[in-house]
C-alpha cells in the first residue's frame, strides 16, 4: 500500500469491535464497566444539551436574532435529527467508543479519523473551558447573593481583566472619557488595578472557582461510571425541575407585545445565535462516547439520542418565548437571562432559585463532557494514534485513568486565565464538523439503507429530492433574503477589495459543494436524509465566521504535524494491514 493509499487505509467493523471487548473480562483486562441503561443515557443527553446554552449563551442569542431564536432552536434541531439519525445507526453498527473518530475510521479512513478526533479534542476541552467559566459567574453571584464575596480578581480570567485594563488606558491615553467603555471593560480595568502584583508588572487575576469545579469533576468521573451516572440524574432531574417552574411561573408575566418585531434583525440576526445554539446541541456526541459503558449499546444509544432531542428541544423553544415576552429581547445581552428576567418583573427569590440551577446545571454539563473526551483518547491510543498511556484503565475504578487526569488538565488550566467569547464559536465549528463527518460516513457505508444494523436511517431516495430542494432554497433567499443576497455578491465581486471577499469564502466553497452533491445524488441516488444533514451541516459552519475557520485550520494543522510525527508510523491499522478494508 502506498504512503498516501495509507492516509485512506479503513478499519473493517469486525476489527474494531475486537480492540478489545469493554465487557470481556474486566477483572483480569481492567476494561471498562457496563452500567448505563436508556434512562442513563437519556439523562446524560439532557445534561449535556441543556447547560450553559439555556442558562447563559441563550440570551446573546436572543439579543441578536429578537424572539425568531426560537424558530433557530427548531432548525438547529431538524439539522440535529439528520445528525441524530446517522449516530444511532453507526452506535447500532459499531458499539464501541470513540464517537465520531471512530464512525469516521471505518468510513472515510485514519487520516479522516484522526483529524475529527483531533476536532473532537477542540470541541470538549474548549466547550467545557466555556461551561467552567459560565460556572463561574453564575457561583460568584450566588455567593454575593448570600454575603459571600469572592475577590474579583480570584473570579475573573487574566484575559478579561488585561483586556479592559487595556481598553480604558487607551481611551484615557487618547483623552478620550471613560463613558467610552463598556461595563466589563471598567470591571476588567478595575479587577487589574486592585489585584495584587506579582512581577513585572503582572497581577494575580484568576478565574479559581473556574479551576476548583474543574477539579472536583474531573475527580468524580475519575473514581467511575457509576458515580457519575448516579450524579448526573440527579443534577438533570434538579434542573429539569427548575426549568419547569421557570416555564410555569414565567408564562404568567409574558406580554405578547414584547414578541414584536419577531425576527428584528432579519434571518442574518438569527442566525448570529447559531454558534450559542449548537454549543447546547454538542450531547449527541457525548453520548456515543459512552457505547462500551452500555449494557445495550445496539438497542439504547439510539433510542437515547431521539429522546434528548426531543425533550431539549421542546424545553428551548418554550423557554426561549417565554424570556422574550417576559421582557424585551433588547434587555437579554447578559450572561444569566434566565435569572435575570425574574429579576426584572420584581421576582428576586426566584431568580436567586433559577442562580441556584444554573451553578447545579452547569456542572452537569461538565461532568457529561469530562466522561467523553477521555474514551476518545482512549481509543485512538487503542488504535495507535496516541501513546498507550492514554489507553491506561484504572484496575480499581474501571476508568481511563490518564485520560482523564489530562483532560482536567487541559480544561482547569485555560479556565484560570481564558475569555468565554473566544471559544464559544471553537466549539460550534469543532460540533458541525463531526455532526457533517458522521452524515457523510453513513453516505459511505450504506448509501441505501441496505444495512442489517439493528437502527438504520431510514432510505429515501434523493435523485430528484436534493436537486429539487436546492433550487427551492435558493429561489426562497432571493425572494425573502434579498438584502443579503445583495449584499453577498456586492463583496464577492470585490466591491470591498479582499477583506470584504474573504469573508465569503466558507459560503462560495459551500456553493460548490451544493451543486456537486446534488449532481452527486442525481447519479447516484443518494440517501435524502444523510445528504441533508450533511448541506445544513456545512451551511451552519458557514455562519460562524473567516476568523473561526481560521482558528479551526490552525488547529488541525497542529493536529496534522503531531499524526505525522507519530500516529502515522505507530498505527496499529497500518502495522496490521489485514484489519483494513
Amino acid at each position: 500500500m502506498s504512503s498516501f493509499n495509507s492516509l485512506f487505509r479503513r478499519k473493517t467493523i469486525a476489527a474494531i469491535l475486537q480492540n478489545p471487548p469493554a465487557d470481556h473480562d474486566i477483572l483480569t483486562t481492567g476494561g471498562l464497566a457496563r452500567h448505563l441503561t436508556v434512562r442513563d443515557l437519556t439523562a446524560l443527553g439532557i445534561a449535556a444539551i441543556i447547560g450553559a446554552g439555556i442558562f447563559s449563551t441563550i440570551g446573546k442569542a436572543s439579543l441578536d436574532g429578537g424572539p425568531a431564536v426560537s424558530l433557530l432552536f427548531v432548525f438547529t434541531a431538524v439539522a440535529c435529527a439528520f445528525s441524530a439519525l446517522c449516530y444511532a445507526q453507526f452506535a447500532a453498527t459499531v458499539p464501541v467508543s470513540g464517537s465520531a473518530y471512530t464512525y469516521a475510521y471505518t468510513s472515510f479512513g485514519e487520516l479522516a479519523a484522526w483529524i475529527i478526533g483531533w476536532a473532537l479534542i477542540m470541541e470538549y476541552a474548549v466547550g467545557n473551558i466555556v461551561v467552567a467559566i459560565s460556572w463561574s459567574d453564575y457561583f460568584t453571584g450566588l455567593m454575593d447573593g448570600i454575603g459571600v464575596h469572592i475577590p474579583g480578581y480570584l473570579s475573573t480570567g487574566t484575559q478579561s481583566a488585561y483586556i479592559g485594563y487595556n481598553a480604558v488606558m487607551d481611551l484615557m491615553q487618547a483623552g478620550k472619557p471613560l463613558s467610552g467603555a463598556t461595563e466589563a471593560q471598567m470591571a476588567g480595568y478595575k479587577i487589574w488595578n486592585t489585584a495584587p502584583e506579582l512581577f513585572g508588572g503582572l497581577r494575580l487575576v484568576v478565574d479559581l472557582p473556574a479551576f476548583l469545579i474543574t477539579v472536583l469533576i474531573t475527580a468524580l468521573v475519575y473514581v467511575g461510571i457509576k458515580e457519575s451516572k448516579t450524579a448526573s440524574n440527579i443534577l438533570v432531574l434538579l434542573k429539569l425541575i427548575v426549568v419547569f417552574v421557570v416555564i410555569a411561573v414565567g408564562a404568567f408575566y409574558v406580554e405578547p407585545a414584547n414578541w414584536s418585531p419577531f425576527a428584528p434583525n432579519g434571518v442574518g440576526g438569527v442566525l448570529k445565535g447559531v454558534s450559542a445554539v449548537f454549543f447546547a446541541y454538542i450531547g449527541f456526541d457525548a453520548i456515543s462516547t459512552t457505547a462500551e459503558e452500555c449494557k445495550n449499546p445496539q438497542r439504547d444509544l439510539p433510542k437515547a439520542m431521539m429522546y434528548a432531542l426531543i425533550i431539549c428541544t421542546v424545553l428551548y423553544v418554550v423557554i426561549t418565548l417565554v424570556l422574550t415576552g417576559m421582557v424585551p429581547y433588547t434587555k437579554l445581552g447578559v450572561g444569566d437571562p434566565l435569572s435575570f428576567v425574574f429579576a426584572e418583573v420584581g421576582l428576586p427569590k426566584l431568580s436567586g432559585l433559577v442562580a441556584v440551577s444554573a451553578v447545579f446545571a452547569m456542572a452537569s454539563v461538565l461532568l457529561v463532557f469530562q466522561l467523553g473526551q477521555p474514551r476518545i483518547w482512549l481509543t485512538m491510543s487503542r488504535d495507535g494514534l496516541l501513546p498507550k498511556v492514554f489507553s491506561r484503565i484504572h484496575p480499581r475504578f474501571h476508568t481511563p485513568s490518564f485520560s482523564t487526569v489530562v483532560t482536567g488538565f487541559f480544561v482547569a488550566v485555560p479556565a484560570l486565565v481564558l475569555n468565554m467569547d473566544l471559544v464559544v464559536d471553537l466549539t460550534s465549528i469543532g460540533t458541525l464538523f463531526a455532526f457533517a463527518l458522521v452524515c457523510g460516513g453513513i453516505l459511505i457505508i450504506d448509501p441505501y439503507g441496505r444495512s442489517e444494523a439493528r437502527f438504520k436511517v431510514p432510505y429515501i431516495n434523493g435523485q430528484f429530492l436534493v436537486p429539487v430542494l436546492l433550487v427551492a432554497t435558493a429561489a426562497l433567499l432571493f425572494v425573502y433574503n434579498r438584502a443579503q443576497m445583495n449584499d453577498f455578491f456586492r463583496l464577492v465581486s470585490f466591491d470591498e477589495g479582499y477583506e470584504g471577499f474573504r469573508h465569503q469564502i466558507p459560503m462560495l466553497v459551500f456553493i460548490l459543494f451544493c451543486v456537486a452533491l446534488a449532481w452527486l445524488s442525481f447519479r447516484k441516488r443518494l440517501s435524502l436524509l444523510p445528504t441533508l444533514g450533511l448541506l445544513i451541516n456545512l451551511y451552519l459552519m458557514t455562519q460562524l465566521g473567516i476568523n473561526n475557520w481560521t482558528m479551526f485550520f490552525i488547529w488541525l494543522l497542529l493536529g496534522l504535524v503531531i499524526y505525522f510525527s507519530y500516529g502515522f508510523k505507530n498505527s496499529k491499522l497500518g502495522q496490521n494491514p489485514a484489519l483494513a478494508q
